[in-house]
Parts: C-alpha cells; structure tokens; sequence
C-alpha cells in the first residue's frame, strides 16, 4: 500500500512570532523554519507503517513556496522514499488556503493512487484544521481525525480519536484520510547517512496548472495584530475575597 504524506513549511514551534509594525502580516524575515510537527508526526507514522511491512511506498508532498524542498529533504531523511513540491507562491508570506490545498492534494491522490493519506490534524501556522476534512469530502473518502493511535488490519483502519469527552474508537474503511493528533508518537531525528542520502531521492517540481486548480485567495486579511498582553495576577486572602472577585470583578460566577 502507497501513503501519502502532506507536509507544510512553517515558523518552527520555538520561535517567538512577531508582527509587522505596519500590521500587514507576521514578520518572516531571519526566521527559523521547520516541518509542522503534526505532520512530522504523520511522516513518523508511516515509517513506522513501513516498517512493519503494511506499506511499501511513502511519498510526501508539500505546497507553498521553492524553500519548501527544504521541508520535503527532512522527509526524505527521516524515511519518506520520494517527494513532490507543487510551487503556489512566489512570496513566503503567502499562505495558500485549505480547500486549493484539498484540491491539489485531491488531484495528487487520482495521480499516485494511495491507500492512505496520513496528515497532521491542523498546522501551527494558521490553526485552521480543515484540509483533511475538505480532501476526504472531495474524494469522498472516509476520515477519522485527531487520531492518537491507529491500526491497519487489511482494508480497515482502527483509530482511536481525541475527543473533548475523552477518547474515542471508531473503524474506517480504506482508503481513508487520517489527521494526527501529538499523542501518536514521538518522531525520529534523521541520521547524518539519511540526510545525505535524502539528497539523491526524488523530489519533483510541479504547479497548480499541471493539475488545473487556481490557488488565487478567496480571503484577505486586513491587518494583523498581536494578542493583548496578559495582566498580573493578585493575591487573595481568603477563600471568601476569591469569590467575591469572581462575582463581582470577573464575573465568571
């Protein structure tokens, strides 16, 4: 079986955001950028998948900017066997939206014909936690997301799902979309031998146009600013002044 394996460039997850003093967006200049750890924890999963011998392909595909080979190399080191890169933009703060990703992705699917499409249940970027839903309803696949452990048993996937009650098991039928949750696994570090080795992997080229679908943005953003600062907390002296401040300052009771 063949897994497919979005992955999307990001600002690493210990970096700091800054906004523009203009507030026309988040200040990428100098920034460190990584793999978004849901999807590095998919691209885990399905080595780990491979290695257990219910896959014999993984490939990984990313859509944004040309530095996101950068991204796909990571993959390939960690233990993805080939990589697409469909170049959408030309300026890095360009972030195309979830449903041209769904349909780009949708196209790759009819083209490489996977099993399997294990991503991560959101990116740390812009938390929207939609292209999962958007591809399985496009290809009208099954889906299961925000899944923190998952078994393949033939033609049937077995997933246990995060829930806002606690935890939840349910079985899909293949082929299927899988979104990740944190608690599936921990990801490997590439060896040194697999990041050079990644450099003689496949990774190719392509555009929206060779699979038909305009990426132009349906949303735009006004400005961009950041969160209010968090006030100081107070000392209370009694369980009584506690309360009478949750009443009557907070009003949260």
């Amino acid at each position: 079986m063949k897994v497919l394996v979005p992955v999307k460039r990001v600002i690493d997850y210990n970096v700091k955001v800054r906004v523009k003093a203009d507030g026309t967006g988040v200040d990428l200049a100098n920034v460190k950028m990584s793999m978004n750890p849901f999807d590095e924890i998919a691209v885990e999963e399905a080595i780990r998948l491979k290695e257990k011998g219910i896959v014999t392909e993984i490939v990984v595909v990313s859509i944004g900017v040309k530095q996101a080979q950068e991204t796909l190399r990571t993959a390939l080191a960690m233990g993805a066997d080939r990589a697409i890169l469909i170049e959408a933009a030309a300026d890095v703060n360009t972030d195309i939206e979830p449903l041209a990703v769904a349909k780009l992705l949708a196209a790759v699917v009819a083209e490489e014909a996977p099993g399997l499409v294990l991503a991560g249940k959101q990116a740390i970027d812009n938390d929207m936690n939609a292209t999962g839903q958007m591809l399985a309803a496009l290809l009208g696949w099954s889906q299961a997301t925000f899944v923190s452990e998952l078994a393949i048993d033939g033609d049937t996937a077995t997933v246990t799902r995060e829930v806002d009650g606690g935890l939840q098991t349910i079985s899909v039928k293949m082929p299927a979309i899988v979104t990740v949750d944190l608690r599936l696994n921990e990801p490997r570090y590439a060896s040194l031998p697999n990041i050079m080795k990644a450099k003689a992997k496949p990774l190719a080229l392509k555009t929206p146009a060779d699979y038909g679908v305009d990426v132009s943005p349906r949303l735009s953003v006004l400005k961009t600013v950041e969160p209010a600062g968090r006030k100081a907390g107070i000392k209370v002296g009694s369980v009584a002044e506690l309360l009478s401040k949750l009443k009557d300052e907070a009003g949260v009771i």
